[in-house]
Protein backbone atom coordinates (compact mmCIF):
# COMPACT_ATOMS: atom_id res chain seq x y z
CA UNK A 1 0.00 0.00 0.00
CA UNK A 2 1.91 3.37 -0.87
CA UNK A 3 0.99 5.97 1.87
CA UNK A 4 -1.40 9.23 0.99
CA UNK A 5 1.47 11.27 1.03
CA UNK A 6 3.48 9.75 -1.50
CA UNK A 7 0.26 9.96 -3.52
CA UNK A 8 0.09 13.55 -3.40
CA UNK A 9 1.19 14.76 -6.66
CA UNK A 10 -0.76 17.42 -6.77
CA UNK A 11 -3.72 16.63 -8.44
CA UNK A 12 -7.42 17.20 -7.45
CA UNK A 13 -7.06 13.31 -5.83
CA UNK A 14 -3.36 13.76 -4.39
CA UNK A 15 -4.74 17.09 -2.18
CA UNK A 16 -7.40 14.65 -1.16
CA UNK A 17 -5.39 11.84 0.47
CA UNK A 18 -2.99 14.39 1.52
CA UNK A 19 -5.69 16.47 3.63
CA UNK A 20 -7.35 13.79 4.82
CA UNK A 21 -3.68 12.28 6.34
CA UNK A 22 -3.15 15.35 7.59
CA UNK A 23 -6.68 15.61 9.41
CA UNK A 24 -6.06 12.26 10.84
CA UNK A 25 -2.42 12.78 12.00
CA UNK A 26 -3.98 15.91 13.92
CA UNK A 27 -7.29 14.52 15.48
CA UNK A 28 -4.79 11.66 17.02
CA UNK A 29 -2.68 14.46 18.47
CA UNK A 30 -5.67 16.60 19.73
CA UNK A 31 -7.15 13.26 21.12
CA UNK A 32 -3.78 12.56 22.93
CA UNK A 33 -3.10 16.24 24.09
CA UNK A 34 -7.24 16.29 26.10
CA UNK A 35 -6.59 12.49 26.47
CA UNK A 36 -3.27 12.82 28.87
CA UNK A 37 -3.69 16.36 29.52
CA UNK A 38 -7.24 16.05 30.78
CA UNK A 39 -6.31 13.35 33.19
CA UNK A 40 -3.15 15.12 34.71
CA UNK A 41 -5.80 17.68 35.33
CA UNK A 42 -8.51 15.83 36.86
CA UNK A 43 -10.74 15.54 33.52
CA UNK A 44 -10.51 11.75 32.94
CA UNK A 45 -13.25 12.28 30.52
CA UNK A 46 -12.03 15.14 28.18
CA UNK A 47 -10.91 12.96 25.43
CA UNK A 48 -13.96 10.81 24.63
CA UNK A 49 -15.99 13.80 22.65
CA UNK A 50 -13.04 14.16 20.92
CA UNK A 51 -12.39 10.49 20.21
CA UNK A 52 -16.29 10.97 18.96
CA UNK A 53 -15.95 13.33 16.93
CA UNK A 54 -12.32 11.59 15.63
CA UNK A 55 -14.64 8.32 14.81
CA UNK A 56 -17.25 10.11 12.94
CA UNK A 57 -15.05 12.05 10.73
CA UNK A 58 -12.89 8.76 10.15
CA UNK A 59 -15.86 6.21 9.53
CA UNK A 60 -17.23 9.37 6.83
CA UNK A 61 -13.93 9.26 5.14
CA UNK A 62 -12.64 6.24 5.13
CA UNK A 63 -12.10 3.64 2.50
CA UNK A 64 -11.77 0.55 4.81
CA UNK A 65 -14.33 1.21 7.57
CA UNK A 66 -14.80 -2.49 8.48
CA UNK A 67 -10.87 -3.55 8.57
CA UNK A 68 -11.00 0.07 10.41
CA UNK A 69 -13.48 -0.93 12.73
CA UNK A 70 -12.03 -4.43 13.80
CA UNK A 71 -8.89 -2.87 13.56
CA UNK A 72 -10.39 -0.66 16.45
CA UNK A 73 -11.03 -3.47 18.63
CA UNK A 74 -7.99 -5.39 18.86
CA UNK A 75 -5.93 -2.67 19.35
CA UNK A 76 -8.31 -1.51 22.55
CA UNK A 77 -8.34 -5.25 23.89
CA UNK A 78 -4.38 -5.52 23.47
CA UNK A 79 -3.89 -1.81 24.12
CA UNK A 80 -5.83 -2.76 27.66
CA UNK A 81 -4.02 -5.75 28.15
CA UNK A 82 -0.52 -4.69 27.77
CA UNK A 83 -0.96 -1.01 29.90
CA UNK A 84 -2.98 -3.08 32.80
CA UNK A 85 0.16 -5.15 32.85
CA UNK A 86 2.71 -2.34 33.34
CA UNK A 87 0.04 -1.17 36.25
CA UNK A 88 -0.30 -5.24 37.77
CA UNK A 89 3.47 -5.60 37.10
CA UNK A 90 3.91 -2.15 39.37
CA UNK A 91 5.86 -0.32 36.71
CA UNK A 92 3.42 2.44 37.08
CA UNK A 93 0.09 3.95 37.61
CA UNK A 94 -2.29 6.34 35.97
CA UNK A 95 -3.92 9.00 37.24
CA UNK A 96 -7.59 9.32 36.90
CA UNK A 97 -7.45 5.61 37.20
CA UNK A 98 -11.42 5.24 36.30
CA UNK A 99 -13.24 3.13 36.56
CA UNK A 100 -10.35 0.84 38.17
CA UNK A 101 -6.67 1.85 39.98
CA UNK A 102 -5.08 -1.41 38.63
CA UNK A 103 -5.93 -1.89 35.41
CA UNK A 104 -5.74 0.66 32.64
CA UNK A 105 -8.29 3.47 32.55
CA UNK A 106 -11.15 4.75 30.57
CA UNK A 107 -8.54 7.63 29.39
CA UNK A 108 -5.65 5.43 28.06
CA UNK A 109 -8.05 3.74 26.20
CA UNK A 110 -9.12 6.43 23.75
CA UNK A 111 -6.02 6.81 22.78
CA UNK A 112 -5.52 2.90 22.00
CA UNK A 113 -8.87 3.41 20.24
CA UNK A 114 -7.25 6.93 18.66
CA UNK A 115 -4.43 5.40 17.90
CA UNK A 116 -6.27 2.10 15.86
CA UNK A 117 -7.71 4.93 13.56
CA UNK A 118 -4.01 6.09 12.41
CA UNK A 119 -2.78 2.90 11.61
CA UNK A 120 -4.39 2.51 7.99
CA UNK A 121 -4.12 5.76 7.06
CA UNK A 122 -1.58 8.63 8.52
CA UNK A 123 0.91 5.70 9.51
CA UNK A 124 0.34 3.36 6.85
CA UNK A 125 3.93 4.26 5.43
CA UNK A 126 4.97 2.05 8.14
CA UNK A 127 2.42 -0.96 7.27
CA UNK A 128 5.19 -2.34 4.87
CA UNK A 129 8.39 -1.11 6.88
CA UNK A 130 8.56 -3.61 9.51
CA UNK A 131 12.41 -2.28 10.94
CA UNK A 132 10.98 1.28 10.90
CA UNK A 133 7.82 0.55 12.58
CA UNK A 134 9.77 -1.39 15.19
CA UNK A 135 11.78 1.62 15.84
CA UNK A 136 8.73 3.86 15.80
CA UNK A 137 7.38 1.93 18.58
CA UNK A 138 10.98 1.15 20.16
CA UNK A 139 11.31 5.21 20.52
CA UNK A 140 7.93 6.94 19.69
CA UNK A 141 6.41 4.70 22.72
CA UNK A 142 8.40 5.75 25.60
CA UNK A 143 8.42 9.16 24.48
CA UNK A 144 4.77 9.51 24.83
CA UNK A 145 4.46 8.28 27.97
CA UNK A 146 7.57 10.37 29.29
CA UNK A 147 5.66 13.29 28.35
CA UNK A 148 2.23 11.17 29.53
CA UNK A 149 4.24 10.99 33.12
CA UNK A 150 6.53 14.15 33.00
CA UNK A 151 5.01 16.93 31.37
CA UNK A 152 1.01 16.01 32.08
CA UNK A 153 1.29 14.39 35.47
CA UNK A 154 -1.20 11.62 34.07
CA UNK A 155 1.37 9.00 34.75
CA UNK A 156 3.61 8.04 37.81
CA UNK A 157 6.21 5.85 37.74
CA UNK A 158 6.24 3.37 40.41
CA UNK A 159 9.58 1.47 39.53
CA UNK A 160 13.02 2.79 38.93
CA UNK A 161 12.46 4.76 35.42
CA UNK A 162 15.07 2.54 33.09
CA UNK A 163 12.84 -0.44 34.17
CA UNK A 164 9.90 1.57 33.00
CA UNK A 165 11.12 2.45 29.70
CA UNK A 166 12.76 -0.47 28.97
CA UNK A 167 9.47 -2.24 28.99
CA UNK A 168 7.43 0.22 27.07
CA UNK A 169 10.52 0.26 24.52
CA UNK A 170 9.80 -4.02 24.22
CA UNK A 171 5.53 -3.42 24.31
CA UNK A 172 5.64 -0.69 21.71
CA UNK A 173 8.40 -2.31 19.58
CA UNK A 174 6.30 -5.55 19.39
CA UNK A 175 2.51 -3.70 19.49
CA UNK A 176 3.24 -1.00 16.72
CA UNK A 177 4.41 -3.54 13.78
CA UNK A 178 1.89 -5.95 15.05
CA UNK A 179 -0.69 -4.08 15.01
CA UNK A 180 0.65 -2.00 11.43
CA UNK A 181 0.19 -5.90 9.96
CA UNK A 182 -2.93 -6.68 11.39
CA UNK A 183 -4.18 -3.54 9.82
CA UNK A 184 -3.23 -4.30 6.28
CA UNK A 185 -4.02 -7.74 6.16
CA UNK A 186 -7.46 -6.92 7.35
CA UNK A 187 -7.53 -4.26 4.35
CA UNK A 188 -6.12 -6.83 1.70
CA UNK A 189 -8.90 -9.57 2.86
CA UNK A 190 -11.08 -6.51 2.11
CA UNK A 191 -13.07 -6.69 5.75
Amino acid sequence: MVSPLAESNGSAQGREAYLKTLLNVIFFQVLWLTSVGGAGRGYWWLGLPVLAVFLIYHFSVSTCRRADAQLLIVSVVLGFIADSILVQFGLLRFEQAVPWANFAPIWILTLWAGFALTLNHSMSFFQTRPVWAVLFGFFGGPLAYYFAANVWKAAIFTAPPLHVYGALALIWAIMTPLLLTIGLNLQRKGV
